[in-house]
């Protein structure tokens, strides 16, 4: 109730009238566009009898509960009481919608329930300057994939925001990724790390070839032939630079001056509590909620924004995936659909660990564990202001 969320993305309400729905764990917050430059944000519930006022997004004229009717307009001043001579005592001054305070950062707009807190300028800090070359604003929402899982949300998020299990948990990765030699940097609110993409993990005790890189990082299985033919005197790294360059031209301007680096390392942010943004030019955010109030189970969402040119294309319908589905039932994951599920096969195991109470207290290391450290420092902090 403290903290800065992504709620959705400013596409998602493109008109008037639009509205999104925001829940977590207890809270629902509802985002509306009241204007073609203005947007707000309210508690989600009905001052007569506390319904939700609306259950999913849509696009409405008003703010109306569906149970006795009692009706908002866009801005959250009351508009109507049916049989309004039953309620002498409502002063319809004091009951406009409660509002948190809303903001927007490339292309997404967040909330908070705090009306004190600080503005979400103060508290993104420096982010805003890391994305001045990837502006996420001229990303438009290309997939959206829900999955309930069955662990923590803080449980979940945490298997994101470090390379220390690619060793044991993705080894098809290792001939084509730098884990143990990324880089990790904390500061206010938000915490990045960056793993080198097309060098070998320094666990192998054979040293790849650039085709054998090259083949790692186009995920190549051995029954098939290789994606690409590594020419003489190039490197790996060189030929997939090269041929994202030619890719992404035609979307973004002044491609063919970005570094390889922005177009192959993985880059990826985490703004606390939940919502992790990737930088350069690849287009994972990942959002982790509680699924409702279960402390066992959470939400796990998987964005790709993508580069486009000319008309924004429409944003993609969120794909929620069944009890019997993984990853791999979402293709537009692609090859990461299966990555996603290495991951998931460790949570629900982690969960069950965690509640069989056998010891207290985790234990992290110094450096690679590093941004989980920094985002329990910041969720002590909070715990003890309250």
């Amino acid at each position: 109730k403290k903290t800065w969320q992504m709620a959705c993305r400013e596409e998602e309400i493109p008109e008037v009238g639009d509205h999104q729905v925001y829940d977590v764990a207890s809270l629902s917050i509802l985002v509306v566009r009241v204007a073609e430059d203005e947007i707000r944000a309210f508690h989600n519930v009905c001052l007569h009898r506390s319904r939700k006022i609306k259950a999913h997004a849509g696009r409405s004229e008003m703010l109306r509960c569906p149970f006795h009717g009692w009706t908002w307009n866009l801005d959250g001043s009351l508009r109507e009481i049916p049989c309004a001579w039953d309620f002498p005592h409502v002063n319809a001054e004091d009951y406009g919608l409660p509002a948190v305070q809303v903001g927007t950062w490339g292309g997404f707009v967040f909330v908070n329930p705090d009306l004190e807190a600080e503005s979400l300028e103060d508290y993104l800090g420096e982010l805003p300057a890391h994305f001045e070359r990837w502006p996420l604003e001229k990303r438009y929402k290309a997939v959206h994939v829900a999955r309930v899982l069955p662990c923590n949300w803080k449980v979940a998020q945490e298997a994101f925001m470090e390379a220390y299990h690619v060793l044991s948990t993705h080894p098809q990765l290792l001939a084509g990724i730098g884990d143990a030699n990324s880089q990790y940097d904390v500061w206010g609110n938000v915490s990045r790390a960056i793993t080198p993409n097309g060098t070998p993990s320094p666990h192998l005790d054979w040293k790849p070839s650039e085709q054998d890189l090259l083949d790692a990082m186009t995920n190549r299985y051995l029954d098939e032939d290789p994606a690409m033919v590594l020419p003489e005197a190039m490197t790996g790294r060189q030929l997939l630079g090269q041929a994202s360059r030619v890719q992404l031209a035609p979307l973004v301007p002044g491609a063919f001056e970005l570094t390889d680096a922005e177009l192959l390392d993985s880059f990826y942010y985490t703004v606390f509590p939940n919502f992790h943004p990737w930088g350069a030019y690849n287009r994972i955010t990942y959002r982790f909620r509680p699924h409702g109030n279960d402390p066992h189970h959470c939400i796990m969402e998987v964005m790709y924004l993508s580069p486009y040119r000319g008309k924004r294309p429409p944003p993609c319908e969120i794909h929620w995936l069944g009890p019997d589905e993984d990853f791999t039932h979402a293709p537009e994951l692609g090859f990461l659909g299966r990555v996603f599920n290495q991951d998931a096969f460790n949570l629900g195991a982690v969960q069950a660990g965690l509640r069989a109470g056998v010891h207290e207290n985790l234990v992290f290391s110094n450096y690679q564990e590093t941004k989980i450290r920094h985002w329990h420092r910041l969720l002590d902090q909070y715990i003890e202001a309250e």
